[in-house]
């Protein structure tokens, strides 16, 4: 089925496929319903929400995420709140009808360990939206993954390189569902992924690899951040430039290094930070910030006693954006890009990012 969503605050379409996860927009409408060719900057409402149903992790103690080398963004190891409820998240989902894509499940844990798993995705689709989500597969069953193939658009399985990652990528396979790898880079795991690429070295049947970049918040390290001028990341880009028998894809905070260095890459295809754009996160405690990374919260606004969409609409959310709409001016691929990540310029692949 696809949904089409006009947007006449900003003057564009967009459409999605809850097949195939496919998504498009035109560009800026003229007023006899031309496409300009010119993107819309943002949405009048976003068309992913980023919904943190996990408000701890019960794998956190055990230190999953530090033995597989990735540093919880969300602090799983060290904080610790209750798990968002039914009654808020059925709230949300019944603002996007008709006016969002899909949610994307999350948190501070597993979320096919919530203690409402189910009634979550059945929510999730009550209201004509997509349910994705991430997990380390630690707790994946058979049981689950049907659950899983009746309502996701797709899984992801974290790249924690333990037999519970192969097993839980296979269970989820076996059960016929759309099944992606989501692998962290940073300094301590860019060689294994260069490698891997080359020697095409993933589990046969998943749709796709995809890399998100490493960022310093949470439990992440500086000292694990990749620097533009580190030799092996021109390498990489090179390695995912060329054809594998999965797809790759990438976080849009690597998207200034694909500027850089693909060269078979669409442009066109490249989308930088939707945070506050086109996307927002929701945590369990109901504020909503426009990326899952701020957690120092410098651009939160609680959802008490008002809506989502007055929340898009509001002062910090406006704040974020016009870190995006006054970077980089006089760059040629400022369009691309905008000056990449609001949050931590650090870990934008570009040595030009400059700020009125």
């Amino acid at each position: 089925m696809k949904y089409i969503i006009n947007d006449q605050k900003y003057h564009f379409r967009s459409a999605f496929d809850t097949e195939t996860g496919a998504y498009v927009r035109t560009g800026i409408l003229d007023d006899f319903g031309k496409d300009t060719g010119k993107d819309p900057f943002m949405a009048s409402f976003p068309h992913l929400i980023d919904v943190g149903v996990m408000g701890h992790c019960i794998h956190g103690k055990t230190g999953l995420c530090v033995k597989a080398g990735i540093g919880c963004y969300q602090s799983g190891l060290t904080v610790e709140q209750p798990n968002m409820t039914i009654e808020n998240f059925r709230w949300i989902a019944e603002q996007c009808k008709g006016r969002c894509n899909q949610l994307a499940l999350g948190g501070r844990g597993d979320p096919d360990q919530h203690e409402c798993f189910k009634d979550l995705l059945q929510i999730t689709r009550e209201n004509n939206l997509v349910p994705n989500f991430t997990t380390s597969g630690y707790g994946m069953t058979p049981e689950i993954a049907v659950i899983c193939k009746q309502y996701c658009g797709a899984v992801a399985v974290s790249w924690y390189r333990s037999d519970y990652t192969l097993q839980a990528i296979r269970i989820l396979l076996d059960a016929g569902v759309k099944t992606n790898i989501h692998y962290v880079l940073g300094n301590n795991s860019i060689d294994e992924a260069i490698s891997r690429l080359q020697q095409n070295d993933f589990p046969k049947g998943i749709n796709a690899v995809i890399f998100l970049l490493h960022k310093p918040a949470g439990l992440g390290t500086k000292e694990n951040v990749l620097s533009l001028s580190d030799p092996r990341v021109e390498k990489f880009f090179s390695e995912v430039d060329k054809p594998h028998p999965f797809k790759v894809g990438m976080d849009s905070c690597n998207v200034p290094g694909a500027i850089h260095f693909c060269k078979r890459v669409m442009m066109e295809s490249l989308d930088t930070c939707e945070g506050a754009r086109f996307s927002c996160y929701i945590g369990p405690d109901m504020i909503m910030v426009p990326c899952s990374f701020d957690q120092n919260k410098r651009f939160e606004i609680s959802l008490n006693g008002i809506s989502i969409e007055e929340a898009w609409n509001s002062e910090p959310f406006e704040r974020f954006r016009n870190i995006m709409r006054e970077a980089c001016p006089g760059c040629a691929t400022k369009e691309l890009c905008m000056g990449g990540c609001p949050l931590m310029p650090e870990i934008v692949f570009c040595e030009k990012r400059i700020f009125n």
